[in-house]
């Protein structure tokens, strides 16, 4: 009888030992990613076009339908539902996923990135604003100061190809 305790109390501590296991090997892998891959719809085959060019197209034509490539300045810390890219002339390219259909890594910034999609210049309003300063974990005085609407160019992205290495 006291053998059968004795085997019993060893499987659970050996259960109990691998799932603890499994579970530190997820965290381990919530912390620190895969980030290089592809999200979303595939690309496709045509080639992608500078910031520069895209600006210039949107400039001209209101809007610009394709690829583009940069490196990813932020990314929203709460999901991953969209990044930045920085601009030729410094300011920031909101990218979004189409239909909030997939997320980016949160731990992406700094790697280069080819987007398909489309883009134009917006106006984003103060709560909205807010809303991505939260997103991106601000303090709560940068947050209060925001308020004034923004221009900008913003990005939805059907797909998003993340290389390898920051």
């Amino acid at each position: 009888m006291l053998h059968k305790f004795l085997l019993a109390g060893l499987l659970i501590s050996l259960f109990s030992y691998c799932a603890n296991s499994s579970d530190q090997v997820r965290s381990d892998d919530q912390l620190h990613p895969q980030v290089s891959g592809a999200y979303g719809d595939p690309l496709s085959g045509l080639p992608p076009v500078s910031l520069a060019h895209m600006v210039q197209e949107i400039q001209h034509e209101g809007v610009f339908e394709g690829k583009v490539y940069g490196t990813i300045k932020e990314v929203c810390a709460h999901k991953g539902c969209w990044m930045t890219v920085e601009l030729p002339d410094g300011s920031d390219m909101r990218v979004t996923f189409k239909d909030y259909g997939f997320f980016v890594p949160k731990n992406a910034q700094g790697f280069r990135v080819t987007l398909e999609g489309m883009a134009e210049k917006s106006v984003t309003d103060v709560a909205t604003l807010k809303h991505y300063a939260e997103d991106a974990g601000k303090a709560q005085t940068e947050i209060d100061s925001i308020t004034e609407p923004e221009e900008s160019v913003a990005f939805e992205a059907v797909g998003v190809e993340i290389e390898e290495g920051a």
